[in-house]
């Protein structure tokens, strides 16, 4: 069996749609993405939009905009990665997330979001980072380097 037509079953699972960020090619049209772009791109878009923010679909999005002030600490850190898994269970039927971690960066205020998941239609495992910038200041006497923090993985039951 040659490998055009599972390619094209992948691309016919993983769908084609307007780019994130929406922008024009040099044609004049809306630039598409497609693939795994696509899934990427569906991920930040979900990261990005605040429920309640979009018209007509009010209940579509993350709560992860609801931490932006929230102190730097541990309860932050679980909060973050709960807030992106339930997002994306929701919103991105063609993934399934693997893990999700939170690794804070105080020195540039603000925390890697590293989620690892896999594409349904074959399985293969794929990571993004997604930077999450905190107006926050890090608890008092919570050193989150040396505690371990540096990468906080959420409870895989939520």
């Amino acid at each position: 069996m040659s490998d055009l037509p599972q390619t094209m079953t992948e691309q016919a699972f993983l769908g084609k749609g307007w780019s994130f960020p929406i922008c024009i090619n040099v044609q004049g049209n809306v630039q598409l993405s497609s693939g795994d772009r696509s899934i990427e791109e569906s991920i930040w878009l979900i990261l990005s939009t605040n429920v309640g923010e979009r018209v007509g679909r009010p209940e579509f999005g993350s709560t992860l905009s609801e931490l932006t002030f929230a102190p730097l600490n541990s309860d932050t850190l679980v909060l973050m990665c709960v807030a992106v898994e339930e997002a994306l269970e929701q919103w991105e039927p063609r993934i399934e997330i693997e893990n999700v971690q939170a690794e804070p960066d105080p020195i540039n205020g603000r925390v890697d979001i590293l989620i690892d998941y896999s594409v349904l239609e074959n399985y293969e495992p794929r990571s993004l980072v997604y930077p999450f910038y905190l107006q926050g200041e890090q608890d008092e006497g919570e050193d989150l380097e040396t505690e371990g923090m540096g990468g906080f993985q959420a409870l895989q039951d939520w």
